[in-house]
C-alpha cells in the first residue's frame, strides 16, 4: 500500500457522534474551452454544473455550447470535443439565463475557481448578467490542505488516486460530478478531523484565496456539538494533534533460520507465500551472489538486466542475513520514491514470505523531519503570506496521519518549501531535553527506530554525508547494498562538492535583513535590547556590515556575469547556458584580480557578521534568565540560521579565495538571466580516491546493483570510477529474461548527414524531417532523447512551425511547463503525444505498455569535451600517458545509450523500437561498442522509406 492510500485509509477512522449535515447548497461546475483566456476570444464549448445540498448530489445539468469559432486540434484530441458535436448547440447567450438562476444563492465550486469562475462571469457579462458575486470553494485549495501527502492535484490524478469513476477526463460533464464527489469526500474528512486541528485549520482559513473559512466554520460549529471520541493512537500535545510515537519492543533473535540456499528452497519459499510469483533463474543467481558477499564480507558488482525482479533479489538475502548475524544492513537507493517503494512494497511482501519477524525503516537527514517546536511558535506569528498559511493548514491535517514527521511526504508549493526552511530540524541551540517536545521529537524517533532494525533505507547522499561527518546519523554498520549504483559517482561528486549561487546569497540576506526590516537580525537585536545585553560589534556596526555585505555580493556577480557574457560572445555556438572552468591560469590574469579582492570584501563582511550572530547567540545562552518557550524557538530558528550562514564563508573561500587543486572549480549562468542565474560550483577531481579512504575501506561489504554498470561485459569503468579493487570482489553479469529478438528492433535510418559533414542548422534540419515522418508511423507513443537542451528546443520548435503534427501533442523538457514526472503522465494520458527529453529522461523514466512504442536517439551520448569535469578528466588521463576517449569518453556514454535503451521495454509484453538518428553508431569503429552494449535485438539499417515501411508493419 502506498504511503497516500496508507495515509488516506487512516483518515477514514476517525470518528465522534451527533454531528448534523452541513446544508447549504453548492453547485459544482466545470467548463471545456477552446483556450485559457477568455478576453483574448475564447469561448466556451461544454458546461457542466452538479448541484449538491445537504451534503448529496441532486442532480446535473450538461450542454454543449457552440463558441461560433473552430475548435483547436489541440483542445480536440484533449477533450475528443470536435466541431461536428457542437454545430447544432446553443450558443452560451441562449443558456445563460438558465445558468444564472442555477448559480443564484449557491456556493460556487470548480477545480480551479480563478479559472472556471472568471471564465463564466466573462461569457455571463457578455450575455447582460452583471453584478453577481459567489462565495467559492476551489477544490484544488481544499484538497492541497486535507490531502497534503497527495502527489499531484490535478483532477484526473486525484481521481485515480481516489478511487473516482472517472469516465472521460476532461470532458465537463464527467469532471464536474467527479468534482463533486471529490467535494463531499474531503467535507467528510473535514469532520472527522480532531476537534483540535480543526479549530486551528478554521482560524487561518479565512485567510485563503476561497471562501474555505466559511465551510470549516460550519463544519467546527456542528462538531462543538458533540463530545469527540479520539482513536487510541492519537493524542492532543500542547494543543496540536498528532499520532503518538510507538517505540518498538528490543529485537528477538531466539528463532534459529538458514538461508534457503538451493533453489528449489527458495523457489518453494517464493510461490507458496507470492500469488503469481514466476521463478527467474537471475533473480535467484543474484539472491546468492548477494548472500555470498555478505556472509564472506567481500565486495560485489552485480549488473541486473531489466525484468530480474533485482529488489526482491537483494532484499530476501539482506533479511536472512541480519537476522542470522543479528547486523543491519543499509540499503541506499538514489531516488525517494525507491525508498518509498522499497518500505511501503517489497518489505510488506517480505514480511508475508520469510519465517521470521524483522523490521524495516527509513532513515535520512535531520533537516528533511519537523521540528515541532519551531513549527508550534509559528503558528503563534501573525503573517498572512498565502503559501505560509496554506503550508501551515496541510502540517496540522498531516501530523494527524503521520508516523515518520518526514516532510518529504508532503507536496508544497514552492512558497512552502520557503516556510519549510523556517521550521526544518537540524539540532538544538539549547540542551535537547530542554526542548518541551524533545519526547515527541520526530528525528530522535527515526533514530531510535533504525537503531533498532534489520534493515535500514537511505539514499545516496545520506549515506555519503554520513561517512564524511564525525557524528554518525545512521546506526553502526559494516553491510550495505547500493541499488541504483551507476548514480553513486555522480552522487559522491555532488555530496564532496560546493557551490554558492547569487539567488542563495541573496536569500540568506533577505532572511538575515538590517535593524528596519524586522527580520531575524532586528528580532535578535530586540532581543538583547530586552536582556539589557551590549555585545562587542554594535547593531549599528552590524547592520552596516550587512548592508555593505549586499552590495558586495552584487559587484561580485556583476563581474563574473562579464566573464560569462564575454565567453558567450566568444563562442560560435551561442547557448544561452554557459558553463567557464576557472583554472589557476584563469586566476593568474590580470582581469581575476578585481573580483578576487571583491571576494575578499564579501569574506571580511560575511565573517563580521558571523562574529557578531554569534556573540549574541551566546551571550543570550549563558544569560541567567530563562528564555521564555516563544524566545526559545526564535533563538533555535536563529541557530539554523547561523550554521547554513558560517558555510557561505568556508565556500568563499574554497571556490574563490583559497581553492584546492583536486578540485574542479567552474562557473555557471544563463545568458538571459545574469546575474541571478550565476553560481560557482566545485566537485572533486577523483570521487573514487575520498570514497576508498573513507567508505569502502572501513566496511566489510558493499553490494552494488544496477542494470547499467559494464562496457563490454567489463565492470572497469566502473571500478575506476569508484577507486575499487578487485581483490576480495564479486562479480556477477545477469541478463534480462526477455527475448528481446521478439519485442524489440534497433533501427539506423542510413539518409542523414554525417555529424561532422553539415552545418548545425542543416542536421537540425534533417533530424526535425525524420522525426516528424516517423512520428506519423507510429501515431505519437514516442520517446526522444537528446544530449544537449539547444537541439532539443530547436528540433522542437522547427517541428511546431512546420504544421505538420498539429493533431499530436509536442511535450518538450524546459519547454513545457512541469517536472519530469508531470511531463511523463501528460505524456500517458495523450494517444498521439511526443516527448522530448535530455539528461534526466535518458534514465529513470518509466512508461511501462502501449504508451510507449518508439524510442529516438538523436545522437550518441557523449559528454561534451569541453565541460568542466569531463575536460579536467581528460587532462589527467592525458598526464598519465593514456587516451581520454577510450579510457573515459567511450565508455561513459556506452552506459549512457544503455540507459536510454532501457526506457523502450519495461515489461515482459511490451513491444517497441529504438531509431538512432546518429550515423556513428554504424561508421564509426567504436560504434560496435554500443551495439555490443545492448540485449540481443534485430538491427535494421537502410533509407528512411525503408524504416518507416519496417516501422509500420512491426507495430
Amino acid at each position: 500500500m502506498s504511503g497516500f492510500r496508507r495515509w488516506l485509509a487512516l483518515a477514514l477512522r476517525f470518528s465522534y457522534k451527533g454531528v448534523d449535515d452541513v446544508s447549504r447548497k453548492y453547485v459544482v461546475v466545470d467548463l471545456e474551452t477552446t483556450g485559457n483566456t477568455h478576453d483574448r476570444g475564447d469561448k466556451i464549448i461544454q458546461i457542466s454544473a452538479v448541484v449538491v445540498e445537504n451534503l448529496k448530489i441532486i442532480s446535473q445539468y450538461t450542454t454543449f455550447v457552440n463558441p461560433g469559432v473552430p475548435i483547436p486540434p489541440f483542445i480536440e484530441e484533449l477533450t475528443g470535443i470536435h466541431d461536428g458535436m457542437v454545430a447544432t448547440a446553443p450558443a452560451f447567450k441562449d443558456i445563460a439565463v438558465d445558468i444564472n438562476e442555477l448559480l443564484i444563492d449557491s456556493i460556487f465550486v470548480a477545480h480551479n475557481v480563478p479559472f472556471d469562475l472568471g471564465f463564466l462571469q466573462g461569457e455571463l457579462n457578455e450575455a447582460g448578467f452583471h453584478n453577481f458575486s459567489f462565495e467559492s470553494v476551489d477544490t484544488v485549495e481544499l484538497s492541497k490542505i486535507l490531502l497534503p501527502e497527495a502527489p499531484s492535484y490535478k483532477l484526473s490524478e486525484l481521481s485515480e488516486m481516489l478511487g473516482f469513476d472517472h469516465e472521460n477526463p476532461h470532458q465537463a460533464d464527467s469532471d464536474a460530478l467527479v468534482t463533486a464527489e471529490l467535494l463531499l469526500m474531503l467535507i467528510e474528512k473535514a469532520r472527522k478531523l480532531p476537534l483540535v486541528t480543526l479549530e486551528k485549520l478554521t482560524h487561518m482559513a479565512f485567510q485563503l484565496k476561497s471562501d474555505i473559512g466559511s465551510l470549516f466554520q460550519s463544519i467546527l460549529t456542528d462538531k462543538r456539538k458533540s463530545i469527540e471520541n479520539l482513536p487510541d493512537d492519537l493524542e492532543v500535545y500542547r494543543g496540536i494533534a498528532m499520532k503518538k510515537k510507538i517505540i518498538p519492543e528490543a529485537k528477538s533473535y531466539e528463532l534459529h533460520v538458514d538461508y534457503p540456499s538451493n533453489t528449489d528452497e527458495k523457489i518453494g519459499l517464493l510461490t507458496r507465500k507470492m500469488n503469481g510469483y514466476k521463478p527467474r533463474q537471475g533473480q535467484i543467481e543474484m539472491m546468492d551472489t548477494v548472500y555470498a558477499a555478505l556472509n564472506e564480507d567481500k565486495h560485489a558488482l552485480i549488473e541486473a538486466g531489466t525484468g530480474i525482479g533485482k529488489s526482491l533479489a537483494y532484499l530476501l538475502p539482506a533479511l536472512y542475513f541480519a537476522f542470522e548475524h543479528k547486523q543491519p544492513v543499509i540499503i541506499s537507493t538514489y531516488t525517494i520514491q525507491m525508498q518509498d517503494q522499497l518500505l511501503n512494497n517489497e518489505m510488506e511482501r517480505l514480511s508475508k514470505i520469510v519465517p521470521f519477524p524483522f523490521r524495516a525503516t527509513i532513515l535520512k537527514g535531520r533537516s528533511n523531519y519537523l521540528n515541532m517546536l519551531k513549527f508550534e511558535q509559528s503558528l503563534n506569528d501573525n503573517e498572512g503570506h498565502y503559501d505560509s498559511v496554506l503550508t501551515k493548514m496541510q502540517l496540522l491535517v498531516w501530523l494527524v496521519f503521520t508516523d515518520t514527521g518526514d516532510m518529504d511526504e508532503l507536496n508544497f508549493s514552492s512558497g512552502g518549501h520557503l516556510y519549510k526552511q523556517r521550521i526544518k530540524h537540524d539540532g538544538w541551540f539549547f540542551q535537547q531535553e530542554k526542548d518541551p517536545w524533545y519526547s515527541r521529537d520526530f528525528y530522535m524517533h527515526a533514530r531510535k527506530l533504525a537503531s533498532n532494525a534489520d534493515i535500514v533505507i537511505t539514499n545516496h547522499s545520506m549515506l555519503l554525508i554520513d561517512t564524511e561527518t564525525e557524528v554518525n546519523v545512521l546506526p553502526e554498520y559494516q553491510y550495505v547494498i547500493i541499488d541504483e549504483a551507476h548514480h553513486f559517482e555522480r552522487a559522491a561528486r555532488k555530496c564532496f562538492g560546493k557551490k554558492i549561487e547569487y539567488n542563495s546569497l541573496k536569500f540568506w540576506i533577505g532572511r538575515l535583513g538590517t535593524l528596519d526590516k524586522k527580520l531575524l537580525f532586528s528580532r535578535l537585536e530586540k532581543m538583547i535590547e530586552s536582556k539589557g545585553l551590549s555585545p562587542s560589534i554594535h547593531s549599528f556596526e552590524l547592520d552596516k556590515a550587512i548592508i555593505h555585505l549586499d552590495e558586495e555580493i552584487d559587484d561580485l556577480f556583476m563581474l563574473l556575469s562579464k566573464i560569462v557574457s564575454k565567453n558567450h560572445r566568444k563562442k560560435s555556438q551561442k547557448s544561452l547556458k554557459q558553463q567557464i572552468r576557472i583554472t589557476e591560469n584563469t586566476r593568474s590574469e590580470s582581469k581575476w584580480n578585481p573580483l578576487a579582492m571583491c571576494a575578499e570584501r564579501v569574506f571580511d563582511y560575511h565573517r563580521q557578521i558571523c562574529k557578531g550572530l554569534e556573540e549574541r547567540l551566546t551571550s543570550i545562552k549563558q544569560h541567567e534568565k530563562k528564555p521564555t518557550e516563544s524566545e526559545q524557538a526564535f533563538l533555535e530558528e536563529a541557530n539554523s540560521f547561523v550554521k547554513g550562514w558560517l558555510q557561505i564563508g568556508e565556500k568563499i573561500k574554497q571556490l574563490i579565495l583559497s581553492p584546492s587543486d583536486q578540485e574542479v572549480i567552474w562557473l555557471e549562468g544563463d545568458v538571459r538571466a545574469l546575474p541571478n542565474s550565476i553560481g560557482i560550483f566545485s566537485q572533486p577531481k577523483s570521487p573514487g580516491d575520498l570514497l576508498a579512504e573513507s567508505f569502502f575501506a572501513n566496511k566489510n561489504s558493499v553490494v552494488f546493483t544496477s542494470a547499467t554498470l559494464t562496457v563490454n561485459n567489463s565492470f572497469n569503468f566502473f571500478l575506476s570510477e569508484l577507486g575499487l579493487k578487485r581483490d576480495q570482489l564479486l562479480e556477477k553479469i545477469i541478463a534480462s529474461p526477455f527475448d528481446y529478438r521478439k519485442i524489440a528492433k534497433l533501427m539506423i535510418p542510413s539518409d542523414l548527414p554525417e555529424i561532422r559533414g553539415a552545418s548545425h542548422d542543416e542536421y537540425i534540419e534533417a533530424i526535425a524531417g525524420h522525426l516528424i515522418a516517423i512520428a506519423d508511423a507510429t501515431e505519437g507513443r514516442m520517446l526522444v532523447l537528446f544530449t544537449s537542451y539547444d537541439m532539443l528546443s530547436k528540433t522542437y520548435n522547427l517541428m511546431k512551425d512546420t504544421g505538420a503534427l498539429d493533431d499530436f501533442v509536442m511535450l518538450a523538457q524546459g519547454i513545457t511547463a512541469g517536472s519530469r514526472s508531470r511531463l511523463t503522465k501528460s505524456f500517458q494520458q495523450f494517444n498521439k503525444a511526443i516527448l522530448f527529453g535530455t539528461s534526466s529522461f535518458w534514465e529513470g523514466v518509466d512508461i511501462p505498455g502501449k504508451d510507449l512504442s518508439c524510442l529516438v536517439i538523436v545522437r550518441l551520448p557523449f559528454s561534451p569535451p569541453d565541460e568542466p569535469i569531463t575536460e579536467a578528466i581528460y587532462e589527467d588521463i592525458k598526464k598519465s600517458g593514456k587516451n581520454p576517449f577510450s579510457v573515459h569518453s567511450l565508455p561513459e556514454a556506452v552506459i549512457r545509450f544503455k540507459q536510454g535503451f532501457g526506457r523502450l521495454i519495461r515489461g515482459e509484453t511490451d513491444r517497441g523500437v529504438v531509431i538512432v538518428l546518429d550515423r556513428r553508431i554504424d561508421t564509426a569503429t567504436y560504434g560496435r561498442a554500443f551495439l555490443r552494449s545492448i540485449p540481443d535485438v534485430p538491427v535494421v539499417r537502410g533509407p528512411l522509406k525503408e524504416i518507416i515501411s519496417t516501422i509500420e508493419k512491426w507495430l
